[in-house]
């Protein structure tokens, strides 16, 4: 007998969704469009930020370049600036400079480059210290030398109370014409005149009792440097300088006219018209000094006895003849420290390094 066939099973729809699972697509479906519509929202917003952030960047980079060329400036300007402000250059090599200053083949520049090296392998002067260019130069390179070296004051300047020098012109000598005094490139005169010369003669002691009383050599170098570049307080050292100088000159010319013997660089100072006596040496050659020249040689002859220091100078447009190397002043009365300068054409000076 034949088995009886199980009824037929109903066709399964493909496709068809399992029981349960209904939900799913729907849950996708809102999730997916809850994310487009918010990415679709907030997309303005991002790509605004973006744009803002990368702009943000940008600028800060260019400021950052800006800063950087300003501050490279600034920094090059203050080398400058600081080195137009040192009145003293450090040392260089002798024949370097005069390779550097003396090129090509004109006669003085032979003459020159001769001249140089007669210091370098004879007179063993191996570097050179530029000095300032300007009508204060001569006294520049004579004071930093003093001080650099530490020299002790002048004997006469122990004696005395230099501070109170300008007064005792005025009230013990009569020389009332001292207000005619002239501060090289200020002119300025006046009756206040002795006031401002007291400063400058108590600014000058002052100094000098200080770098006499250091003993190490590269501390005095080093405050040299801060000194130096001062130009303010070397205008008023300068000037001290003269004032000592004038000084000089007036208490010799009270000596000669009591029929003293005086030193011959004096006799013949005052046998020039324009320098007969102090008066006429202050206003006719002191008061120009550092405003429109510098010291001519008998000025340095007193300057040199002024501060009793022996001046050596190396004259190098006179390479070859008696005059090449001069000593200010020639003779000096006593034993002297000596100083050295060089000169190119006796109106600018630098200072040789043994």
């Amino acid at each position: 007998m034949a088995a009886p066939r199980s009824p037929p099973r109903a066709r399964e729809r493909p496709g068809a969704p399992a029981a349960g699972n209904d939900r799913v697509p729907s849950w996708t479906v809102v999730t997916s469009q809850a994310l487009d519509t918010a990415w679709r929202t907030a997309k303005g917003s991002v790509r605004l930020a973006v744009s803002f952030l990368v702009a943000t960047l940008c600028c800060f980079g260019r400021l950052h370049l800006y800063l950087g060329h300003r501050l490279k400036w600034w920094i090059g300007y203050l080398q400058r600036k600081f080195k137009r402000n040192l009145s003293v250059e450090a040392e260089v090599d002798l024949l370097s400079y005069c390779a550097r200053e003396w090129k090509g083949d004109a006669p003085r520049a032979k003459l020159m480059r001769k001249a140089y090296e007669e210091l370098f392998w004879r007179r063993h002067i191996k570097c050179v210290r530029q000095v300032k260019r300007d009508n204060y130069d001569a006294l520049r390179s004579v004071l930093f030398q003093i001080f650099s070296q530490g020299l002790s004051f002048p004997s006469w300047m122990k004696e005395k109370d230099i501070v109170k020098l300008p007064e005792k012109l005025l009230f013990s000598q009569g020389c009332n014409w001292i207000q005619q005094y002239s501060f090289g490139p200020e002119k300025y005169t006046g009756s206040n005149v002795f006031g401002k010369l007291r400063k400058c003669v108590e600014l000058l002691k002052t100094q000098w009792t200080n770098f006499s009383g250091i003993k190490d050599y590269h501390k005095r170098g080093s405050m040299c440097n801060i000194l130096f570049s001062d130009a303010i307080l070397e205008y008023k050292l300068y000037e001290a300088l003269k004032f000592i100088m004038l000084y000089q000159v007036t208490e010799v010319y009270e000596q000669m006219k009591m029929k003293k013997v005086i030193p011959t660089l004096f006799r013949l100072l005052f046998s020039r018209e324009t320098s007969a006596d102090p008066l006429s040496f202050m206003m006719n050659h002191l008061n120009s000094v550092g405003d429109t020249c510098g010291l001519e040689q008998i000025d340095m002859f007193i300057l040199g006895y002024a501060l009793e220091v022996k001046i050596k100078v190396f004259r190098l447009f006179k390479f070859s003849s008696r005059d090449f190397e001069v000593c200010y002043p020639e003779e000096p009365l006593r034993d002297w420290p000596q100083i050295s300068l060089l000169t190119e054409n006796d109106r600018h000076y630098h200072i040789p390094v043994f």
